[in-house]
């Protein structure tokens, strides 16, 4: 099982790493950029240092936060594993059709250290609202700004809304009108025979339903450290690009480059390839062909997803993969 496991992951990377380079052929073909190992490696190493330091700082704030929100749940984690856990599922989301594939992982991990699956649950939704509410809120923020494909980055905005809003509404179901909850377990009970996996699910349920409760109040009143928290994981990462053209001697293009990351943030969320491969770097060159040279196009797009998604799988797989074996065996 194990072998099957790691095998299957090795082929996703393969794909993902094909589709990535494929779309990169794509951008070079039909745009007037070129690439040279002369042109990348006139790119001052500094900023390329930078940029993956900035990548890394966001796997620490990441780390930072999910251990907080761990004891605002009632349990407390190590530094350690909040880190490994933020790595393994970096991992696992870089190899399936959404930037939230990695949860699974995440909640196994923190199971495995005490934590009931609902409670798990609810601290990885919490992860996902806090992302979703400041993505929506900075887009807003920087569309202002930057006016910067306005048309396009407001419909964006609003398909996330709304998939937002029927999240937020399901979660204030489970919470204001448990009966409901109550009546479908009760069903289910009855249509599969009181299997005991039901009262197990139901327990689960409840559990959630507790730690979610008990995280939205929590969090409420530390708002302000959930925002800083959230705000400089997402930036870190957001400037990885402006660092890399400050490299190669061009304008960082800060305002327009945060809202083009922003957009790209957003899309990645979408279930449509794994880790995005090919997707993210045919949007990074439609928006960056905006306001970057032709010529620094494509090595810009190289770059950032090196530092970026590719820094993810290497050092992901390196905690993943025993993460994921002892998750096999049990």
């Amino acid at each position: 099982m194990s072998i099957k496991f790691k095998n299957e992951n090795a082929k996703a990377a393969l794909l993902a790493t094909f589709m990535s380079l494929a779309s990169i052929i794509v951008i070079l073909k039909f745009t007037d950029t070129n690439v040279s190992w002369k042109m990348i490696s006139e790119v001052q190493g500094k900023f390329l240092v930078l940029g993956l330091v900035l990548h890394m700082l966001s796997w620490i704030f990441y780390a930072v936060r999910l251990k907080f929100l761990a004891s605002l749940a009632g349990h407390e984690i190590s530094f350690r594993l909040s880190l490994i856990s933020t790595l393994a599922s970096n991992f696992l989301a870089a190899l399936t059709p959404s930037s939230a594939g990695g949860e699974p992982l995440r909640i196994k991990m923190l199971a495995d250290d005490g934590m009931s699956y609902g409670s798990a649950t609810a601290v990885a939704v919490g992860e996902r609202l806090l992302d979703s509410i400041f993505f929506v809120a900075a887009l807003a923020i920087f569309l202002i700004f930057s006016n910067f494909l306005t048309g396009f980055g407001l419909k964006i905005g609003a398909f996330f809304v709304i998939l937002l809003f029927l999240l937020l509404t399901f979660l204030w179901q489970l919470v204001s009108r448990p009966e409901r909850i109550s009546g479908f377990i009760a069903w289910l009970k009855k249509k599969t025979g009181n299997r005991p996996i039901v009262y197990s699910i139901e327990k689960e349920i409840w559990l959630f339903r507790d730690a979610g409760i008990q995280l939205a109040r929590e969090a409420l009143r530390r708002t302000p450290a959930m925002a800083v928290l959230t705000a400089l994981i997402w930036m870190c990462d957001f400037l990885v690009p402006s660092a890399l053209l400050v490299g190669m001697g061009a304008d960082p293009k800060f305002l327009l480059s945060i809202t083009s990351q922003i957009i790209l943030a957003i899309i990645a969320i979408l279930p449509l390839t794994p880790g995005g491969s090919g997707v993210a770097e045919l949007s990074m060159s439609y928006l960056y062909s905006m306001f970057v040279p032709p010529l620094l196009l494509g090595p810009l797009v190289i770059l950032w997803r090196v530092s970026t998604y590719f820094s993810n799988i290497v050092v992901g797989a390196a905690f993943a993969g025993a993460s994921i074996n002892v998750m096999m065996k049990k």
